[in-house]
């Protein structure tokens, strides 16, 4: 089976070819297009932007297209920067920039208020009216600085409590193992597999 990747995030694809490396697949990404489209976000939620991407990406390629969304919610911010999350400092803002603007939102803010949550949407888009979509979530709190330099996004400032570590200082194998990247992708292991199972009957 071939999936493609429905991002150009580097990072992401990183980390969903490592997490389906053992299954029977073959993994496609913008790389094997001279023009993979750029689908935009406009959805109001998670699950939204990722059918929007998958959807987009199979019409476009006619391969089974996996997208994710991910925003962090955190409670004291009312679930900001959430859908935002990837351009919560702005257009053409980099990861730093988001940071930063966290860190200044919860300047002051006392630990036991700065709780917070990963969430990350998969959409599989087999084709354009059959879409599997998946969830998954991890709890943590936002560190008051910087710390690790693994990982991407806001992973400096996610500080996982039950690791005693931030997303930034954990191997990749252990981020894919408690993350909500990593948690989704196991949800959409079991779809991939039960479509190949069905496949292997036929």
């Amino acid at each position: 089976m071939q999936l493609l990747l429905a991002t150009r995030n580097k990072d992401k694809i990183k980390e969903i070819r490592q997490a389906l490396a053992d299954l029977p697949l073959t993994i496609l990404t913008c790389d094997d297009f001279l023009d993979f489209p750029e689908i935009e976000e406009t959805g109001a939620t998670l699950e939204e932007n990722a059918t929007l991407k998958a959807k987009g990406i199979y019409e476009h390629s006619g391969f089974p297209s996996l997208s994710d969304d991910s925003g962090l919610e955190v409670d004291y911010l009312n679930g900001a920067p959430g859908v935002y999350s990837s351009r919560y400092a702005g257009p053409g803002c980099t990861y730093d920039d988001n940071n930063r603007k966290l860190l200044q939102e919860l300047n002051g803010v006392p630990a036991e208020k700065r709780t917070a949550h990963f969430r990350t949407v998969i959409a599989i888009a087999w084709s354009v009216s059959e879409i599997d979509v998946v969830e998954g979530r991890v709890n943590g709190v936002i560190a008051s600085e910087k710390t690790g330099s693994s990982g991407f996004g806001y992973d400096p400032v996610f500080y996982y409590p039950p690791a005693a570590k931030t997303f930034a200082q954990m191997t990749l194998d252990e981020k894919n193992g408690v993350s909500h990247r990593g948690r989704a992708l196991k949800a959409a292991r079991d779809k991939i597999m039960a479509r190949l199972n069905k496949a292997a009957k036929l």
